[in-house]
């Protein structure tokens, strides 16, 4: 309970970039899952209201996730991280009929995280362009905050552009894991023949192992975030050399 007795203003103020990053990055990843599920012939999502970047519909569907989760994982940390979660419905049926659809549909969440990435990495390399931007001197994944610094009065969009280009790294990634009930578990059938697929999907949809997969899930990625964290650093910062 650490991070409680640190709220401060920096700490709220920090916060409240923290949690519209979250928000916006949460939202765009379920509305692309959503308008991916129209396009293949699913209209559940669409019907719900979910194909839109006004994420209150998506806090209705997932208020835990998107507004407890975050806040209490923030003043938890003292103000390192904020995690949570959102959900898009589909049609079981559907996914049945149309696996590489809904493989397709699987991969829109994490795509729509790394496009978020991009255009944070093409702001932070305007920025340095400018002159208001510089690399951090130590790649330091525990201070998400600092994945870029400000130069001369630019505070506020370097904090903004390293919690944007990291928070969705890491949700880009993380979602990718091949396991119950993550984005990976889906699109990994995409390198498998249809029957195949079926029998995975079934299993994994029937077997009760979401719960272990996201606790496994999220032991298994701290070790790998290790590695991508300098690899996307020495991309966004080319001849930086950042080590592992």
């Amino acid at each position: 309970m650490s991070g409680l007795s640190q709220l401060g203003p920096e700490v709220i103020a920090l916060g409240a970039i923290w949690y519209v990053v979250f928000l916006f990055s949460t939202t765009c990843h379920e509305g692309a899952h959503a308008l991916v599920a129209k396009w293949g012939g699913d209209p559940t999502a669409f019907e719900g209201g979910q194909v839109t970047l006004n994420p209150i519909p998506h806090m209705r569907r997932e208020p835990f996730g998107t507004i407890a989760a975050p806040v209490l994982s923030y003043l938890l940390s003292g103000g390192g991280w904020m995690i949570g979660w959102a959900s898009a419905p589909y049609d079981p049926a559907w996914q049945q009929r149309h696996p590489r659809r809904a493989a397709w549909m699987a991969l829109a969440g994490p795509a729509a995280n790394f496009t978020l990435m991009l255009l944070a990495a093409a702001g932070i390399r305007a920025g340095m362009a400018l002159g208001y931007l510089r690399a951090p001197e130590v790649a330091n994944y525990t201070h998400i905050t600092e994945a870029v610094q400000p130069a001369g009065g630019a505070a506020f969009a370097a904090t903004l552009l390293s919690i944007a280009f990291m928070l969705n790294l890491v949700l880009g990634t993380f979602n990718l894991l091949p396991v119950p009930p993550l984005d990976g578990n889906s699109a990994v059938t995409l390198l498998m023949g249809r029957n195949t697929a079926l029998k995975f999907m079934d299993w994994t949809q029937t077997s009760g192992y979401g719960m272990l997969g996201l606790i496994v899930a999220w032991f298994v990625y701290g070790r790998i975030f290790n590695y991508i964290f300098p690899v996307a650093l020495n991309l966004l910062y080319p001849g930086a050399n950042y080590g592992r």
